[in-house]
């Protein structure tokens, strides 16, 4: 998993939890509690190499995480007051995680196009930041459900919007603003799941040792990959899990 994230800079959640749970056969909670926790700390350590480079955007990030902070504390408690590890929270974890990797997989095929239309249509018209501010904080509350609940969200469909609501900042300034604001969402959300006892500290101890290596020839590789087959490849896979996901 750690190879896919490095190689594509997407997967991490967006693999990991499905595979935990139609393979592994681990309870869904469980998977999304463990790699919460486990995002929190390889996100970390993105978030440091971004602000190194300057390429984190902090004023977007404190509004994503405006929203998504709160977003993901009513989420938890949602979770706990209904009995995170019933077969009814099972089953609407598993339904909500499959349709979020259907949308993700639509925002990995269609970014590029998405990305050039906000962009033309971004250099047409003035600038209206209180509007912006607005979207960004609810795209923020979104993604805090959305990724409390699934683990899934603040990659691919983060970004995806945040290039639609800043098309003049640059692509890579809203990558580390992504990455930066999915550090206090995850690690919140993980505490919270962790909190309610859904979180296997050996599984996430064997995923971080694993990941590392992976991570690191991901990354080297990274630029002699063929970007596009690789996020149709990417794509293609998730709508699969995600259907396997919701039709189980």
């Amino acid at each position: 998993m750690g190879f896919l994230v490095g190689l594509t800079g997407v997967g991490g959640g967006s693999l990991m939890t499905p595979l935990l749970v139609l393979l592994f056969g681990i309870h869904p909670a469980t998977a999304v509690g463990t790699d919460l926790l486990y995002a929190a700390a390889t996100k970390t350590a993105g978030t440091l190499v971004h602000g190194i480079k300057g390429s984190v955007d902090w004023r977007i990030t404190g509004r994503l995480a405006a929203g998504s902070v709160p977003a993901a504390a009513l989420t938890l408690y949602f979770l706990h007051a209904h009995g995170i590890a019933s077969p009814g929270t099972a089953r609407l974890i598993q339904l909500i995680l499959g349709t979020a990797l259907l949308i993700t997989a639509v925002s990995l095929i269609f970014r590029p196009q998405l990305a050039r239309l906000a962009y033309q249509k971004g250099h047409g018209r003035p600038e209206q930041p209180a509007r912006t501010a607005a979207w960004t904080v609810l795209t923020g509350a979104i993604l805090g459900v959305l990724v409390s609940i699934t683990s899934v969200g603040a990659g691919a469909i983060g970004v995806t919007v945040l290039l639609l609501l800043y098309p003049r900042l640059a692509t890579v300034r809203i990558v580390g603003s992504d990455v930066a604001h999915a550090v206090p969402l995850t690690l919140i959300a993980g505490a919270g799941h962790w909190m309610l006892g859904s979180v296997d500290w050996s599984l996430l101890a064997s995923l971080l040792v694993g990941s590392i290596p992976g991570i690191a020839v991901g990354s080297m590789l990274s630029s002699k990959a063929p970007e596009a087959l690789l996020r149709h490849v990417l794509a293609a896979t998730l709508v699969l899990v995600g259907v396997k996901l919701v039709l189980s």
